[in-house]
Order: structure tokens, then sequence, then C-alpha cells
């Protein structure tokens, strides 16, 4: 590959004696830029992850690419995957929010008001998560991934965290929080050190989101608008089709 692509493709700086590919820090920038929108409640957030998700989904495929890890974490990999599809989802979902706030009149209101998740989302995204990581860690361990386990909560939970910021879940912050928790240490023993570094960076974004929108529930006003349907179509497909947030509000 030639030109600006093939450089961000193949170029790499010397971080501590470690060789380290551009591509993993620009795609992890882009996941970070994506969480601060995702905190602002932004519709621009979900794009712009997206662009991070294809970068980190040729990082982590790292004995296929070449990278200098020379290892593959497909639980890593494959939830950029992933992450595209649902963030296409809370894209459309915010997208048709902001539009009817603007509709009724609201011009400033954010794209999406947040919510607890309660017990019909929880019975939702409880046994998803057992089963998500249960399934995949035996999945994982089959192809030969860098860390089975660690790795199938990685991708379970980051793909529960994007659809939670899409929905509006307030808990989906904290379950990033899970995530960067079992994520920081895999990624060090296998070598990824900027994104061991984002993930850290992550850490303080995501709490801090987490007290963002919790005040937000707290201090929000009755609304009269409901941009949002409370219910899907009977046909049970979603409304729109999307962190989950990638990272999404990571």
């Amino acid at each position: 590959m030639s030109g600006p692509l093939g450089w961000l493709f193949d170029a790499t700086l010397t971080v501590a004696g470690h060789e380290v590919l551009w591509r993993e820090v620009v795609g992890n920038l882009f996941g970070l830029a994506s969480a601060v929108g995702g905190l602002r409640r932004k519709v621009w957030a979900w794009p712009v992850g997206i662009v991070g998700n294809v970068l980190l989904f040729t990082v982590f495929l790292g004995a296929v690419f070449g990278t200098p890890q020379d290892r593959d974490l497909y639980g890593q990999a494959g939830r950029q995957v992933f992450f595209v599809a649902v963030s296409v989802y809370g894209w459309l979902r915010w997208s048709r929010t902001r539009r009817a706030a603007q509709a009724a009149g609201l011009p400033d209101a954010p794209a999406v008001e947040p919510r607890w998740a309660g017990v019909r989302g929880w019975a939702v995204l409880g046994p998803a998560a057992v089963v998500g990581t249960v399934g995949l860690a035996w999945v994982f361990r089959e192809l030969g991934s860098w860390g089975p386990w660690a790795d199938a909560w990685i991708f379970t939970g980051s793909l529960l965290a994007t659809y939670g910021m899409a929905r509006g879940y307030i808990e989906f912050w904290l379950i990033w929080i899970a995530v960067d928790v079992v994520g920081v240490p895999l990624l060090l023993s296998a070598g990824y050190y900027p994104s061991a570094v984002l993930y850290l960076v992550y850490g303080g974004v995501v709490t801090s989101g987490f007290v963002v929108w919790w005040r937000a529930r707290r201090g929000a006003p009755p609304q009269h608008v409901s941009p949002v349907p409370a219910a899907e179509p009977a046909t049970g497909v979603p409304v729109a089709t999307s962190t989950l947030g990638r990272r999404e509000d990571v």
C-alpha cells in the first residue's frame, strides 16, 4: 500500500524500546474522542467511533496484518466489527431523537435522555453478559486467542455497553469500567501498550460520564417530547439499527 494510507497502515514509532503502530494510536484517539462525544450526548460520537473501530480491527489481528506484537486478539478484533453495527444503530437512534427535538422547537436538546436500565433492561444485559462471556471464551480458546476469558468479557461487555449507550442506559458507563479493569492487564501482557494506556484514560472519562449522566437524570425536567418511542414496532425490529461507546456516549 502506498501514499498517505500506506504510511498510516505501516508507520510505527518507538515507545520505551517497544515498536508501536501509529494506527493503533490514531484508532484509540478516535475512540477517546467518541467517548467524550458520548459524555456530551452528541450524535457525532457514533461516526467518529466507527473510524476508530476500522483502524483497530487491523491492529488486533496482529498475526494476520503483521503488527509488531504478532498476536491475535480475536475478541478485540471481532468486537470492532460488531461495534460498527451497534454504532449504526446508535447513530440512527440518536439522530432520530435529535430531529424530533428540533421539530418540537428544542434545538439545544441533547440527542438522548439518560435513564436507568431497570428490571427489563437488566433482564437482557445480565444473562447476555454471562452467556456471551462463557460461550465466547470457549470459541476464542479454540481459535488460539491470547487470554480467551479476558478477551471474551471485553468483547461481550463492550457490545453491551455500546448497546446501553444507544438506549440511553446510565449503567453503560459502569459496564465500560468493568471492561477497562480487565482490558488493561490483558493489553499490557499482549504488548498493546497504546491501547492499554488509552484504556486507563477511558477509565477516567467513563467515570466522569457516569457522574454527568446520573446528574442529568436527577436534574431532568419532565419530558414533553418523546423522540424515541417507548416500544419497538410489533415486528420486534428496532426502529433504527446501533457501544458502544464504542465506546462510546463511549
